[in-house]
């Protein structure tokens, strides 16, 4: 379980991701119980947390454009699926704690 303090980004490990009409996925390591996410596009994204082989469907975790979202994982999770129908970015930044 993630504690309840200030994120603390894990500097060097973000990453800045196009999702489009496929899902795809990117690997955000193990360890790390917390995922703060920012989609700086125009259009919403949506994304699941999980292993290799994680895909993301309109049924998950909505980002809408401009939003930012702290989601907690499970330490062993060492994937993020991602998907936009329109397309759009988001950047994906790994660490502990939680967003005020």
């Amino acid at each position: 379980m993630a504690v309840n303090v200030p994120f603390a980004p894990v500097y060097g490990k973000g990453v800045t991701v196009s999702p489009a009409i496929a899902s795809a996925a990117t690997a955000v390591g193990l360890g790390n119980k917390n995922l703060f996410l920012t989609n700086t596009g125009a259009n919403i994204c949506y994304v699941r947390v999980g292993i290799v082989g994680a895909v993301a469907t309109a049924a998950d975790m909505p980002i809408a454009a401009g939003a930012q979202v702290c989601l907690s994982k499970f330490q062993d999770n060492t994937h993020v699926a991602y998907i936009s129908a329109a397309g759009t970015t988001l950047n994906i930044m790994p660490g502990e704690g939680y967003i005020r």
